[in-house]
């Protein structure tokens, strides 16, 4: 092969290579650092690389070590494991069911209203699924629902913790983005550079994240009135049981803790009294006395949620620093002008460039985590489509929309695996299929409207922020 041609796709062979691998089932974090580094090696060895570039890594890593925002990962990730193991989904369940169980598709409702609830309390979506199929899925089974309404419902109300702040994707994805704003309007000799922080994403992912949840209720409410032997009705004597003396109070009860707690770190953040990190650090403490007020704030519980919290940061954090070192060697090779050669020469301009990225990330989203696509991908593709115009909060709150659509879509999607494997024999995997294909729609719905109108999540950031 000559070997300008050889280094014009040198950075497409090292994107193809990290995916085969991947593919092939070896950790994300150690394929992204092994294979960056040995095609710098390949690279260095052919005249293709300057090694000076690997240099600048030690900077990098003392960057991710001091980043005051990252500090977010594991205050948010605490607070999610530790509201998962303190029942709060039990209570919350227990109480929808009976709140809203004399309508067909009421407890279809009352997943969906707590997947909201639980998404905007632990922000983790592998957790959410997991816990509403052990709990809701035998019940709404035994009231007679329909399998396939039943499985899409717990996916799709499942994986609201990527759109739903304080969503971890949210904070990752606002660390990014305020990076690639910055180098994006450095690119364009703007020298004194706006920023976006993790901030603006909660607050832009508000509306989009409450119309997502208003259009699932809907279908529900629709697909409950024209086929009602889908989702009947608890009988009336069995919702008497359930309900029992005291109904307001065990509402108030056990819808009270999490709300408050919710205020508590995205009211503090919409004030202005706290940051995003500070905001998470109230949430850690507020999950702490929440599930002290359960009962549930016991040694052998602590040192659960501790280890988890630890386990899932340090898997992070490692994944980022795999990150840091492929796109170093990616830029070494000049992979950032390719990529903005590729999407800039793509028909359709930057709505072109938007759909093409769009796709990518969404075809991606079958085989990687979103961990791994806001640290490798959002970096290459971030600063060329900033430049072009687009909004950092519209592109982020975009971003995450469409790899909560990747991962609800079979035959890959992450939020189906979850489900298959807490789900009994009776719920095939085709059932799970074609019960999350309607709520597929009205992601990508949503999609579409936040694309004719980005105000939708541009206009609360600009209200809160004076911006």
């Amino acid at each position: 092969m000559d070997h300008t041609l050889l280094a014009e796709f040198m950075p497409l062979l090292m994107f193809a290579t990290i995916c085969i691998v991947l593919l092939l089932g070896y950790p994300v974090a150690f394929t992204l650092a092994g294979v960056a580094l040995g095609f710098a090696w390949l690279g260095e060895g052919l005249d293709l690389f300057d090694g000076a570039f690997l240099e600048a890594l030690p900077n990098r890593l003392f960057g991710i070590m001091t980043n005051d925002t990252l500090i977010a990962v594991p205050l948010f990730v605490f607070m999610g494991v530790m509201l998962e193991r303190s029942k709060v989904a039990d209570n919350l369940l227990d109480t929808m069911s009976a709140l809203f169980g004399s309508l067909r598709g009421g407890l279809g409702l009352s997943v969906t209203l707590v997947g909201m609830l639980l998404a905007a309390s632990t922000g983790i979506v592998g957790a959410t699924v997991v816990t509403m199929g052990l709990l809701s899925l035998p019940t709404m089974l035994k009231r007679g629902y329909d399998k396939r309404v039943v499985a899409g419902t717990i996916c799709a109300s499942g994986t609201l913790g990527q759109i739903i702040p304080p969503s971890i994707i949210l904070v990752l994805l606002g660390d990014v983005l305020s990076s690639a704003y910055q180098q994006a309007q450095l690119d364009m000799g703007i020298y004194a550079p706006k920023t976006v922080s993790v901030g603006d994403l909660f607050i832009g992912a508000l509306i989009p994240g409450l119309l997502l949840v208003g259009a699932y209720l809907v279908y529900i409410i629709l697909l409950a009135a024209l086929r009602p032997r889908l989702m009947p009705a608890i009988p009336d004597a069995e919702l008497t049981a359930l309900r029992g003396p005291g109904m307001a109070a065990r509402v108030l009860k056990a819808l009270f803790p999490p709300l408050a707690l919710i205020v508590a770190v995205l009211g503090s953040i919409m004030a202005g009294w706290s940051t995003p990190t500070e905001a998470a650090s109230v949430g850690a403490v507020g999950s702490m006395l929440l599930a002290a007020s359960q009962g549930q704030l016991r040694l052998n519980i602590l040192r659960d949620v501790v280890r988890n919290t630890t386990q899932v940061t340090s898997m992070v954090f490692l994944i980022l620093i795999g990150a840091s070192i492929f796109s170093l060697v990616f830029r070494g090779f000049g992979g950032d002008e390719l990529v903005a050669d590729l999407l800039s020469d793509l028909p359709g301009g930057v709505v072109g460039a938007m759909f093409a990225v769009m796709i990518v990330m969404f075809l991606l989203g079958f085989v990687l985590d979103f961990i791994e696509i806001t640290f490798v991908v959002v970096p290459i593709v971030g600063p060329v489509l900033l430049a072009m115009g687009l909004d950092p909060v519209w592109l982020g709150i975009m971003i995450a929309i469409n790899l909560q659509t990747s991962f609800l879509t079979p035959p890959f999607g992450f939020a189906l695996f979850y489900l298959r494997g807490v789900a009994p024999p009776e719920v095939t995997t085709m059932d799970i299929y074609r019960g999350v294909v309607p709520f597929i729609a009205i992601q990508l719905m949503m999609l579409g409207v936040l694309s004719l109108w980005p105000q939708l999540a541009t206009w609360l950031p600009g209200i809160v922020y004076g911006g």
